[in-house]
């Protein structure tokens, strides 16, 4: 599951490799230190005597690398959900993802249960989980989706009317509107929606099996160490009471 370049102490190869995607600010080949998750990730793989050798894929191959190629022993970052619960070993947390809504200024979207959502036209990214919630009440068609390749595309369909709401992190938004040249003049247009979806919590993806298993203990004691950055909670709205 590790690439075979020297052995740790316990057994596990010192070379640890992990895919991720461009999703900045967290990840991604063009950011500083490759994003905030990465620079933790290598930061505490480091501390746990591991090096990290990082690949950037798009999403969906990202996953697939990380479960089931051949020397990968996993992928980064994950949220907490049924579903990454049942195929991947989760890490203690790396940061944490404030994941709501982007909206249009001009036409705002008041809300208070996913059911009020009925009917709006909703981007997604394909391949994303979202909340458990929300995903089911997608897959059940209570609500209307329509999956994109990635944020900035779903950005650009909702300043351009196509869209009510896009699903996205807040740090996300954020940042592709302030450093990607193409969505900077959306900028006054576009906004977060003042009711978050969920707080969710960011974890690396460890492959199952006794080789994870035994990645992810040490990763867990060296991350209690050395606590996620306090940038990662840069940006953050305050939730809707």
């Amino acid at each position: 599951m590790m690439a075979r370049a020297g052995t740790a102490p316990d057994g596990a190869s010192a070379t640890v490799r992990l895919s991720s995607l461009d999703w900045p600010p967290f990840s991604g080949e063009g950011l500083p230190n490759r994003g905030l998750t990465t620079a933790i990730v290598e930061r505490t793989l480091a501390r746990a005597g591991l090096s990290a050798e990082v690949t950037f894929l798009p999403w969906q191959r990202a996953v697939a690398t990380g479960l089931k190629a051949p020397g990968h022993a996993g992928y980064f970052p994950e949220y907490r959900t049924a579903a990454s619960q049942a195929q991947c070993l989760l890490s203690a947390p790396i940061g944490s993802s404030p994941l709501g809504f982007a909206e249009r200024v001009a036409a705002p979207v008041t809300w208070r249960s996913l059911g009020d959502l009925a009917g709006r036209r909703i981007g997604t990214v394909r391949g994303y989980v979202n909340t458990d919630s929300f995903d089911r009440a997608a897959a059940d068609g209570t609500l209307t989706v329509e999956p994109a390749v990635d944020d900035a595309a779903n950005l650009r369909k909702l300043a351009a009317g196509r869209l009510d709401m896009a699903v996205i992190d807040a740090n996300v938004l954020a940042h592709l509107l302030s450093a990607d040249p193409d969505l900077r003049p959306l900028r006054a247009g576009l906004r977060f929606n003042a009711r978050l979806l969920e707080d969710k919590s960011l974890h690396v993806c460890f492959r199952p099996g006794p080789e994870g298993e035994t990645l992810r203990r040490r990763f867990d004691r060296a991350l209690a160490q050395d606590r996620p950055d306090s940038m990662l909670q840069a940006s953050r709205p305050a939730p809707e009471r």
